[in-house]
């Protein structure tokens, strides 16, 4: 529909394939949710013309767009296959992989996150700490531990076009996925991918998005993250910009959180015991205690502005890194 000026139910079918009945039905449920307009609703049904207007095309097609919403509905699919596991879980404490939930899971996280990693990723947070702008801008190497699809990695490496990207993570189809990717987006010379994190590193930039609440053992994670940046690299995780304290009620962001938290990510930490047992809500205090048992200083949250995000630095016994402000 974003292709078109406006569509009836039999032209949307014909594009797409489908049933011109339900092709109806499903425009005029996009047209009563005010998802899409209709041109004349007193024209007979099978001739009323839909349009998509151009405001509502970065939410909902334009899978580079920062508000792009379409993958929730993807992981919201992946999970509702398997509510019998998680009611099980519920019940006895276990809990449903990522592996299990499959690729609807996979890919519909990684589609959610892609505008950012290929988009402000560098330009707006990494290349607002001057050490690991310095240090990547003149050819430092990247550790991305959980990596997922690959997205962060191409990112990283499309922004510095002199660095090495070295990306981790357990799930294969995800790997196997993520190379296709770097070798799409032609980087793939300089970012490898691998399923096992190296005992020790000279890494200038070790870092973590969005994975470290989803794991069964932050805390063994993070002791590797430490033994695998260089002396004077820098150790980066973003993570969901949580309340800094439990509060109810919360607003809609925190509600969102512990939605997801419930569905998928508390599972998936719990699928593999024993478990930290996170879940998505993994306030800064949280992530510290991590840090610390791990052998880190502690935690620095860094000034940069992200309505969804924080970003930390775990302080090692090296001198604090500054920010640009």
């Amino acid at each position: 529909m974003a292709d078109s000026p406006s569509l009836t139910p039999a032209e949307l079918a014909d594009t797409t394939g489908t049933h011109p009945r339900y092709a109806r039905e499903w425009l005029e449920h996009q047209a009563v949710c005010g998802y899409v307009e209709v041109d004349d609703p007193a024209t007979p049904e099978d001739q009323r013309r839909y349009t998509l207007p151009p405001e509502h095309e970065a939410v909902l097609v334009d899978e580079d767009s920062l508000y792009f919403v379409a993958p929730f509905g993807q992981l919201a699919a992946a999970v509702g296959k398997h509510s019998d596991e998680l009611l099980h879980a519920y019940r006895a404490g276990g809990g449903v992989s990522w592996a299990t939930l499959g690729h609807d899971a996979r890919e519909g996280q990684a589609a959610a996150n892609r505008p950012l990693f290929l988009g402000p990723l560098v330009p707006d947070y990494l290349s607002k700490i001057p050490a690991v702008d310095a240090a990547l801008s003149a050819g430092g190497a990247v550790a991305d531990v959980g990596c997922g699809l690959g997205w962060s990695c191409i990112g990283i490496a499309r922004g510095y076009p002199n660095a090495t990207v070295h990306g981790f993570d357990i799930d294969e189809p995800s790997l196997a996925a993520a190379r296709r990717n770097a070798e799409q987006y032609g980087v793939s010379d300089r970012v490898t991918f691998f399923d096992q994190l190296p005992d020790a590193g000279e890494y200038d930039l070790v870092c973590a998005f969005e994975c470290i609440h989803d794991m069964s053992d932050p805390v063994s994670v993070l002791s590797a993250m430490r033994n695998m940046v260089a002396p004077t690299g820098t150790v980066v995780v973003m993570d969901e910009r949580t309340h800094e304290h439990f509060t109810a009620p919360a607003d809609e962001w925190e509600q969102m959180l512990y939605g997801f938290s419930l569905l998928c990510c508390l599972p998936d930490g719990m699928s593999h015991q024993p478990s930290a047992a996170t879940g998505t809500v993994m306030r800064p205090a949280t992530l510290e205690q991590y840090a610390k048992q791990a052998g880190f200083a502690g935690i620095e949250v860094l000034p940069l502005e992200n309505d969804f995000f924080r970003f930390y630095i775990l302080r090692t016994p090296n001198p604090l890194h500054p920010v640009a402000g």
